[in-house]
């Protein structure tokens, strides 16, 4: 029988009541013909409580252990999930992560799939079984310890069984019915796609969309997995939700699909550095070191054989890049004035495959924010995105703005 892939994010297996009414989708698809491989994730609120009671236990904890006790979350799930279905007469199994087996890196609680081999499970639904519930965000290192993936990781997880098991498709049931063309609670005029490119997705997970996990787009697109979001609070239907695909599957070719946001950036700048061979790489390899995510890079142009360097990186790690930065300094590798940060700042994206062919984006995307008085701090660029970082107060009349000039309210 065919196999389809569906996952559950947290809050679509809540409660018990949640569980039931995902389990009566699962019963849906498997009506249709379907084995069924379902990923779920931990209740909502469930991880959050786990890793604040290793925090509590042991602020310096041990990694191994962190995965043992976070990981226990998806457990749960899939086993409620199992017995749900047995209650309706489908014949399903949870598995956890190291049963299957899902074998992974060692690298704890940021764990990377290296192959998930298709026979245990295959096996099963030759013996009758019709849905294997699997506990999504874990797997199994060499060493035989439970691993985790990081946040948001049943969703690389569903999509990696997609690709394992050559699924004919991966739903992942969520609390959006979709992916829009930008946050819907900053513009009442945001639209939902019915489909949208894997490269656009994956600059739009990158850039803030929250809706996917950014290494789940990565497989998705490598593997060529049909990815459908969809929620898991409305009715049935498969026309339901946002199909993610290949480029040539649509129809549409306008040059900005969507407006993302990030919040959290901050904005800083080495004053004052010498201006020689190698000083880039002085400067971002102590960051690449220290786990700093840079993005955005900007040199100014030299005088007197010194420059100025500005990048953006999370505001959560400032700190760290500071930190790195200092040291490396007290070694004699760089030498600056001062380093300045700006916590007050928030990257605004606009992400379209239609950028490729047609020209005056950048153009537009600029003049839409002069005309609303909004100054621009860095510009980056790439073939299907242009993003600026800009004061934080002006973070919604920015995605407001640019949403409206661009008419993504407006179907193609």
């Amino acid at each position: 029988m065919p196999v389809l892939v569906m996952k559950f994010g947290g809050t679509s297996v809540a409660t018990l009541d949640r569980i039931k009414r995902a389990a009566k989708r699962v019963g849906l698809e498997v009506a249709k013909g379907y084995d069924v491989i379902v990923i779920v994730s931990a209740m909502s609120g469930k991880t959050n409580e786990l890793v604040g009671w290793v925090n509590e236990t042991s602020p310096l904890y041990d990694a191994r252990e962190y995965d043992a006790v976070v990981s226990s979350g998806e457990n749960v799930t899939a086993g409620l999930m199992a017995l749900t279905l047995q209650e309706m007469d489908v014949p399903a199994r949870s598995w956890q992560g190291w049963q299957v087996p899902v074998k992974t890196t060692s690298a704890h609680s940021s764990a990377r799939i290296e192959e998930i081999p298709p026979a245990n499970i295959m096996r099963k639904f030759g013996e009758g079984m019709r849905v294997a519930v699997v506990a999504g965000f874990q797997g199994v290192s060499p060493e035989g310890r439970i691993t985790t993936l990081g946040r948001g990781g049943s969703d690389t997880t569903a999509v990696a069984f997609a690709a394992a098991f050559e699924a004919e498709r991966c739903d992942i049931y969520t609390d959006v019915d979709g992916v829009y063309t930008t946050d819907p609670r900053i513009s009442s005029k945001a639209r939902k796609l019915d489909k949208i490119a894997f490269e656009e997705m994956l600059e739009l997970a990158s850039l803030g969309a929250k809706v996917l996990q950014t290494r789940s787009v990565e497989l998705a697109m490598r593997y060529k997995v049909k990815l459908r979001v969809l929620s898991s609070f409305e009715e049935p239907s498969d026309s339901a939700g946002t199909l993610v695909c290949d480029e040539e599957e649509i129809m549409e070719n306008r040059p900005v699909s969507g407006i993302a946001y990030s919040r959290d950036e901050a904005k800083m700048t080495l004053v004052s550095i010498a201006d020689r061979p190698g000083i880039a790489a002085a400067i971002f390899g102590p960051l690449s070191e220290a786990g700093v995510n840079v993005d955005m890079i900007i040199q100014n142009i030299a005088e007197e054989g010194r420059t100025d360097m500005t990048f953006s990186c999370p505001t959560d790690q400032v700190l760290r890049a500071e930190n790195a930065l200092k040291a490396a300094r007290d070694r004699g590798e760089i030498n600056y004035g001062e380093l300045i940060a700006d916590k007050d700042v928030c990257k605004i994206s606009a992400v379209g495959i239609g950028m490729r062919s047609q020209s005056g984006v950048a153009a537009k995307m600029f003049k839409t924010l002069s005309d609303e008085g909004i100054n621009i701090k860095v510009i980056a660029t790439s073939e299907i995105k242009i993003s600026v970082l800009i004061d934080r107060k002006y973070m919604e009349l920015a995605v407001q703005a640019l949403h409206d000039a661009f008419e993504l309210e407006k179907a193609a």
